[in-house]
């Protein structure tokens, strides 16, 4: 739950090579299984059936000619991701057979596995924390909104904590939506729940389920005034989020949903400089 995404691949790697078994290492908090479920895309969308909720229309591919096919499916434009990839690496979308040929070639060389999925661009993208402790208490940490639509990657958009365009039916019911999958998938720890809501209706989709903090658990800990790494590492030793008292404030305990009076907004900094010869275009 702490490590990022660089610390989950290695754990999941040591776990398949059998090293972690052999040297009697105890995996504490979400368990392997569902970290798989969460990271693998067919897996992750044949759970989320299992109580009737939906994802954006997704197809895993592992060669170019599978992604080729799944776009063709699914129709063009299409998203094309790198699964296990960190900050939307080798993403892009493509408009035709031939940008789809070069991003799923170049999507390949970050990952093993690629994601083509509907291109839902101008729907808002929104943003839960979770967590959830062994004894299935479960709250919401903390909402996010993007300032900019679905098709513009979040570590590139201005981000504000608490939403600002959601009514009070949305933000329920994408809450309510976010505690059932987390409960159903088992997670402990911290998590974070990315959704595609329609502007103008209540449709929506999740995007994906992260079982681990991430760039946003940072902003939602600092908005908040809730520590997310403090509390997971807890969490993950078997505590029950009220006997976890915040480290913050020193007197609340840990299973409450922080309520905020005021924003806070996340604005993003491009050091180009840093970079020699790249693309200065925002992507996806």
């Amino acid at each position: 739950s702490m490590g990022g995404q660089t610390a989950l691949q290695v754990g999941m790697d040591l776990w398949k090579s059998g090293q972690l078994q052999k040297a009697g290492v105890e995996v504490l908090g979400t368990q392997i299984p569902v970290i798989e479920a969460t990271e693998d895309r067919e897996m992750f969308s044949a759970k989320l059936k299992e109580i009737e909720e939906t994802i954006a229309l997704s197809y895993a591919a592992t060669t170019v000619e599978e992604g080729m096919e799944a776009a063709n499916k699914i129709g063009y434009p299409v998203l094309v991701r790198a699964a296990y990839a960190l900050g939307g690496l080798g993403s892009g979308f493509a408009e035709n057979d031939d940008e789809m040929r070069d991003l799923c070639a170049k999507a390949l060389s970050n990952s093993s596995q690629i994601l083509i999925d509907q291109d839902l661009r101008g729907w808002k993208e929104l943003e839960y924390e979770v967590v959830r402790d062994a004894s299935d208490n479960c709250i919401t940490v903390c909402n996010m909104e993007n300032f900019d639509p679905l098709g513009i990657h979040t570590g590139d958009s201005i981000v504000m904590a608490p939403s600002q365009t959601l009514s009070n039916e949305e933000y329920h019911m994408l809450r309510d939506t976010a505690v059932k999958v987390v409960r159903h998938l088992g997670i402990v720890g911290e998590c974070n729940i990315q959704y595609a809501l329609h502007p103008e209706s209540l449709e929506y989709c999740i995007i994906e389920v992260n079982a681990r903090l991430s760039r946003s658990s940072a902003l939602a800990s600092k908005a908040t005034g809730y520590p997310l790494a403090f509390v997971a590492a807890k969490l993950c030793l078997g505590m029950p989020l009220t006997d976890v008292i915040n480290a913050v404030t020193k007197k609340t305990q840990a299973c409450f949903e922080p309520s905020l009076d005021y924003i806070v907004t996340k604005i993003p900094r491009w050091d180009m400089a840093k970079f020699e010869g790249v693309s200065t275009e925002i992507g996806s």
